[in-house]
């Protein structure tokens, strides 16, 4: 099977498994965003993702690869708790499946989150940040290989609104304040040196991280709409004097999990 047959696949097959003909909104839930799922309506069934043939096992802490179906105030939503990454030795095609499998499962809402290092000194630690934009640094694209099928878009994706403004507006209007930045994409999973930081900063970026490019890229060549939404859980790397510790993501992450599942669930709610 081509990469988009297979999301097609399993796309069929939640819909037989959930007993949900369409979905409106997925929710992806990066490193330490997992206790936020309980907050993201009632669950109708959940999956094992290794249940499905396009998804591989995750490999990292924090990430417990089951996709959820949830009815949230008449709103149904996919919640992936965890994703696959580069870093994994994964193909880009594995890593944006979750995502395409969601949008041809109808979702036409794509809410990404991540764990990111703040580049920027007065991102604080511990809260949310909007992405508006990213650089994808791993010289790796989701979209490289055969076209996709006509009906599922172009094969040339214009990225100028990759992270949709009215999307970001709804976000600061439920959350009045929320700051908004630039992810840089890395490929890890080293995290990045204090001369990596500096080369981000220098390119406009806030945050650092290593996932959500390639995912906003593929929901945006099949037409959804994106909203990425990171939690800082470190400042990066130089940044201040203090090692990094994957620990310390896992554990910024439950600390906040209730306000940021809260939040999550407001825009998947009213993002119609």
């Amino acid at each position: 099977m081509t990469p988009f047959e297979l999301a097609a696949a399993d796309a069929d097959a939640i819909r037989a498994r959930t007993g949900v003909a369409r979905h409106d909104v997925v929710i992806v839930l990066g490193s330490g965003w997992g206790p936020a799922a309980d907050r993201l309506g009632t669950v109708v069934a959940e999956i094992a993702m290794t249940d499905l043939a396009g998804f591989p096992r995750p490999s990292v802490a924090g990430h417990t690869g089951t996709i959820r179906s949830t009815d949230l105030g008449g709103r149904r939503v996919l919640v992936l708790q965890g994703r696959a990454h580069l870093y994994e030795g994964h193909d880009p095609a594995v890593v944006v499946h979750g995502v395409r499998t969601a949008v041809l499962a109808c979702c036409r809402v794509v809410l990404l989150t991540n764990a990111a290092g703040g580049v920027d000194a007065d991102l604080v630690v511990g809260g949310p940040v909007l992405v508006s934009d990213h650089i994808n640094l791993t010289g790796r694209n989701p979209l490289v290989g055969p076209p996709p099928p006509e009906a599922l878009g172009p094969r040339f994706v214009d990225l100028t609104d990759a992270y949709s403004p009215r999307l970001r507006a709804l976000a600061r209007e439920i959350r009045p304040g929320l700051p908004e930045a630039v992810y840089a994409c890395f490929l890890g999973p080293s995290y990045e040196t204090p001369a990596e930081i500096r080369m981000a900063r220098t390119m406009g970026a806030g945050l650092v991280g290593m996932s959500t490019a390639f995912e906003a890229i593929a929901a945006r060549q099949l037409g959804a709409e994106v909203l990425a939404l990171s939690l800082v859980t470190n400042p990066a790397a130089g940044v201040v004097a203090a090692p990094i510790d994957h620990a310390d993501v896992l554990a910024q992450g439950a600390a906040a999990a209730g306000g940021l599942g809260d939040l999550l669930a407001e825009i998947a709610l009213r993002s119609a």
